[in-house]
């Protein structure tokens, strides 16, 4: 039997260790268990690698949330919030203008209900809309907050250490002194101190920064946006907004029955309105008269007066535009008007069935013809109704075939009436619109010879006897909007520091100064500065070079070099910016 040599095996060369030298052993293994036939060990198929698993859903959440809280997010977010407020500014919105809205069903019978399925006459309460503006808040918020708290700890730091060659920064210096280094080094940490940079001594070299300011402004602005969508927030949450239409000579008191709408936030309790009242004295618009411009409105003025309480003193204010009245924690602005004929309705028996004021809702905003209508359901034996148009300065069109209002203010106010008869339909218990008749044809029946026109004074005496309706006169009347607003004075702080930080973002950059100092040949000292600003070079280089110079050393052994393009930062600095 031949013999086998003994033969001395080593697990791995020298120095060989991990994978390779387990592959040596393996096949040493197998060699000495026999299997000479088996192929070497590095020619076999490696082992399969197990194949990555789905990010599941905790990765899922992660890429998602990384996805919403990135600036870019943040930015579309912004557009779409400002995209949605359109239809609010050019649709008419029942939080401001509720006659306007009804008025546009009537014009768009088929379009309006539509725009209403779609939140577009309440747009800023819409579904949508608070969708937008909560990923909004949670994307500045997952965006802002991380990088304020890395600003604050960059501010904390120390500047970073001067980059190994200074003269191929952006801007840059090099110049000999007389100087020694040690005295170059503090003349600098002078320099630097006096014009605000935060200095840090490093070996034969100073390193200097400063221009935090300009982050801090830009994180300022972005955190007052925060702040200004949390105050809108918490406004909507716990104010309350209400509309009302006051006639002139008719009180109001903050209670919901005064109201003609009123929307309460969520977390408002309705029962806790501040118990303020006022009554509207006289309501007076002033319009040109002449010129290209005649017709239009020049000012608006309420004459109002209110209590604060219902045993406080009573005191007068001239309610006008953009000069609300606040009171009871609550903002009162003026917003439309339109006017108010006065009637006096008597039925059958010669009784007084209605004498009052009603509000017309203006047809035109040129020269406000105006419409309404006037219920009397106390009327016996049948209720009457009338629908009226006014003309507040009437007077022929030109074909002389119909009435036109040839100025807005009531100079010649002439109402039409077209008079009605039966079941207003006011007893079933079912709200009606106090702009509309219901049931014309066929709960209502049109009076014959119940058409006229009545100035001021004048009386339509319907026939067989049915009643009698008077014009009494005209007044006016105006829409007012109660808003009561916790989040309004954050939001004006958060407006005002946002537009703080965006003007300190612009005006301030970052700045970085880097001072070294070397013995040079013949005793002298070798002076290298080096710049990099955030952005374009600015002058404040050279000031900072001409002050470590000083004027005995102008001029002497001098380079300097400035480029207007930024650097490339593998090769200017080792420093991150």
């Amino acid at each position: 039997m031949a013999k086998t040599p003994d033969t001395d095996v080593q697990t791995g060369p020298p120095g060989e260790t991990g994978s390779e030298a387990e592959t040596s052993a393996a096949a040493v293994e197998a060699t000495e268990d026999g299997a000479a036939t088996g192929a070497p060990a590095e020619r076999r198929p490696p082992q399969e690698v197990p194949r990555p698993k789905g990010l599941g859903p905790i990765g899922w959440a992660r890429w998602g949330w990384r996805q919403l809280t990135t600036m870019r997010t943040a930015l579309i977010l912004l557009f779409l919030v400002a995209l949605g407020a359109v239809p609010g500014s050019i649709l008419p919105q029942r939080g401001q203008a509720p006659e306007k809205v009804a008025e546009y069903f009537e014009k768009h019978a088929t379009l309006a209900p539509w725009l209403d399925r779609l939140s577009m006459f309440d747009v800023f309460a819409a579904p949508w809309f608070a969708a937008i503006y909560i990923l909004l808040f949670v994307s500045l918020a997952g965006c802002v907050i991380p990088r304020a708290l890395q600003h604050y700890r960059a501010m904390r730091a120390r500047p970073p250490a001067a980059p190994r060659n200074l003269l191929r920064l952006p801007q840059s210096a090099s110049y000999e002194t007389g100087a020694s280094p040690d005295e170059v080094l503090a003349e600098a940490r002078k320099v630097l101190r006096k014009r605000r940079f935060r200095v840090d001594a490093g070996e034969a070299s100073i390193a200097s920064e400063k221009g935090y300011l300009g982050e801090t402004g830009n994180l300022i602005f972005h955190l007052a946006l925060l702040g200004l969508l949390l105050a809108l927030g918490v406004g909507n949450v716990f104010g309350y907004r209400g509309n009302v239409v006051l006639t002139e000579g008719k009180p109001f008191a903050n209670s919901l029955s005064y109201y003609d709408q009123f929307m309460p936030g969520r977390e408002f309790d309705s029962d806790r309105l501040p118990p303020f009242s006022m009554t509207l004295d006289d309501f007076n618009a002033t319009y040109e008269s002449q010129g290209e411009r005649r017709g239009q409105a020049t000012d608006f003025q309420a004459r109002l007066r209110y209590r604060e309480t219902p045993t406080s003193p009573e005191k007068p204010y001239n309610l006008r535009v953009n000069h609300p009245l606040d009171v009871g924690g609550a903002k009162v602005y003026l917003l439309g008007h339109g006017y108010a004929p006065v009637f006096t309705v008597r039925d059958a028996k010669g009784d007084v069935a209605f004498r009052d004021s009603v509000p017309f809702l203006p047809m035109e905003q040129r020269n406000y013809t105006s419409e309404g209508v006037i219920k009397a359901p106390d009327a016996e034996p049948e209720q009457l109704a009338f629908y009226g148009i006014l003309w507040p300065t009437a007077m022929a069109s030109e074909d002389q075939k119909q009435i036109i209002s040839a100025f807005p203010a009531p100079i010649r106010p002439v109402v039409t009436i077209s008079s009605f008869k039966g079941d207003i339909g006011l007893d079933s218990g079912t709200p009606q619109s106090v702009y509309k008749l219901d049931g014309i044809g066929k709960t209502l029946q049109p009076v014959k010879g119940g058409q006229k026109l009545l100035e001021p004074g004048e009386t339509l005496t319907l026939p067989e006897g049915a009643g009698s309706i008077t014009f009494d006169g005209l007044r006016e009347w105006t829409s007012l909007s109660i808003n009561h607003d916790p989040g309004r004075m954050p939001a004006l702080i958060a407006a005002v520091l946002s537009i703080a930080g965006l003007v300190a973002s612009f005006m301030v950059r970052r700045r970085r100064v880097w001072v070294r100092a070397r013995a040079g040949e013949g005793g002298r000292t070798v002076v290298e500065v080096g710049g990099l600003t955030l952005g374009h070079p600015t002058q404040e280089f050279e000031e900072i070079v001409a002050a470590l110079r000083g004027p005995r050393e102008h001029g002497t052994g001098e380079r300097v070099r400035q480029s207007e393009a930024d650097p490339d930062p593998a090769s200017a600095t080792d420093t991150k910016e």
